[in-house]
């Protein structure tokens, strides 16, 4: 890990740079991070900084490539060539490869400058069932900067905490099923996931090919969409990506989408049981409507056989895709398989397994039978696109799906992991199927932020982008601000 010990500063970062603004302001979110996450709340939001991002962002600049230099923090589940890639775990605290994964080769030709890397709950979170979001054997557990004793959701806690903490312009974060969209709106900020393809998932340390994929969290939606065009592209190393319908750029042309005639679908049955959730929503959605926007109620219960369709596919292809993973890192005495990463959990209880075990990779392991495998894919892949989100937009006559995608930050524990809401959202058909999704702050409930999830078709990435941005331009709610404090009920 790097040190990092450096005077404080509190400047924050405007878009777009002014003049040699980009060292400077690196400066400051260098600064920022050692105040408020090295010391201070101790946030845990980020792993480790690269001490070269000022000259970087002063390079990058003056060279006048598109993102003139702003910082990005990375999830430390995606190669960078300056900083070894843990994906939270021990067994992979020497992990430096050397490398850029190919969507941070296209990050730093389209002048982003990689800030450092963010805490995740470890492995992407899917080493055992019972496990805490945003708790890892290298970055310990991740704090919500609206709450420092709440959760930050996961997987990508640090990249949405460390956005929120204003620890950078932008981050990267991941997803197989959730893990973008959950810290995004458990934090205040915007996420985006992807349709399949979009971005390349080579030397990203994998879960499923399926649903993998990289996407960007940004205080805004239009920094979303102007890092999602700095990041996606064609990899042949990745197959996923070579029959992508990709755009030039996501971030022009965001504003000449009008909510006026818009056509959207109401998840009503996805709007879970907790009514301060069911009030702000509802406040969001009489924004669209007084923005012209006509709102479709749509009553649906998703099939649930999706759900362990889906399952048999990530244990599957975790083995599969970790095995292949590993057996591409560089040096001696890495571990080579998933079988190696149980044996050095089972080594290492204390550091590793102190509050939660590994049922999720002893399952995967055994998850070897193939034709079943490739059954639970079809049906998964069936369910979630053609059998859910395409029947619905077309039955509907509607172009988006719109539902709230969570509740509240919950209390975080380690000794009993998680307490979420379940009942809340409709963010699994997009991450089976492949399909984007957006999640964009809408208000919050007692200090604490929730979001707005917006869904459309495979490949219509933009213009879910743009509906996010418009709606954006008419919230009427007052969004919070972190306080880096533990939670206090407001005064009434």
């Amino acid at each position: 890990m790097i040190a990092r010990t450096l005077p404080l500063a509190f400047l924050f970062l405007a878009a777009p740079l002014a003049a040699q603004q980009a060292e400077a302001d690196t400066q400051t979110h260098l600064d920022r991070i050692a105040a408020l996450d090295d010391a201070g709340p101790e946030l845990n939001a980020v792993i480790a900084v690269n001490p070269a991002g000022p000259q970087e962002a002063r390079e990058a600049e003056a060279a006048g490539l598109l993102l003139q230099g702003r910082t990005v923090l990375v999830k430390d589940n995606i190669e960078t060539r300056e900083l070894p890639t843990t994906a939270g775990s021990l067994a992979l605290a020497d992990n430096l490869t050397g490398r850029d994964a190919p969507l941070i080769a296209n990050l730093r030709a389209a002048g982003g400058v990689v800030l450092g890397k963010t805490n995740l709950s470890e492995w992407a979170n899917i080493r055992d069932n019972d496990s805490t979001s945003g708790w890892s054997g290298v970055g310990g557990l991740t704090r919500n900067p609206h709450a420092i004793d709440r959760n930050a959701c996961g997987s990508s806690s640090g990249s949405g905490a460390a956005v929120a903490a204003q620890f950078a312009w932008a981050a990267i974060g991941t997803e197989t099923n959730g893990s973008i969209t959950c810290p995004a709106s458990i934090n205040g900020v915007v996420g985006f996931k992807p349709s399949v393809g979009l971005v390349s998932r080579t030397h990203v340390v994998p879960i499923s090919s399926t649903q993998d994929t990289a996407g960007p969290m940004a205080r805004s939606v239009a920094d979303a969409a102007l890092l999602l065009s700095s990041i996606a592209g064609e990899d042949p190393a990745d197959s996923a990506t070579l029959g992508a319908q990709r755009r030039a750029d996501y971030h022009t042309g965001l504003a000449d989408f009008s909510l006026d005639g818009a056509r959207i679908g109401v998840m009503r049955n996805q709007m879970g049981n907790r009514d301060d959730v069911k009030t702000v929503f509802e406040t969001a959605l009489a924004d669209l409507e007084a923005a012209g926007a006509t709102l479709v109620d749509i009553e649906f219960e998703l099939d649930e056989e999706v759900y362990d369709a889906s399952f048999t596919v990530l244990m599957f292809e975790l083995r599969e895709e970790m095995g292949k993973y590993l057996a591409s890192l560089p040096g001696d005495g890495m571990a080579r398989s998933l079988a190696d990463l149980i044996a050095f959990n089972a080594a290492h209880p204390a550091e590793e397994m102190r509050w939660f075990g590994q049922d999720l990779f002893e399952l995967a392991e055994t998850t070897t039978d193939r034709e079943a495998y490739e059954e639970a894919r079809a049906k998964a892949l069936r369910i979630a696109g053609a059998e859910t989100l395409d029947r619905i937009m077309a039955e509907n006559e509607v172009a988006f799906l719109i539902a709230p995608t969570r509740g509240p930050a919950w209390t975080s524990d380690l000794v009993n992991g998680d307490n979420f809401n379940g009942s809340i959202g409709f963010g699994t058909p997009a991450a089976v199927a492949g399909y984007p999704h957006l999640t964009v702050p809408m208000g919050a409930i007692e200090g604490l932020p929730v979001g707005i999830s917006f869904f459309g078709g495979k490949w219509r990435d933009f213009e879910v982008l743009q509906l996010g941005a418009a709606y954006e331009r008419v919230r009427s709610a007052v969004l919070p601000e972190p306080s880096f404090r533990p939670w206090e009920p407001a005064a009434l």
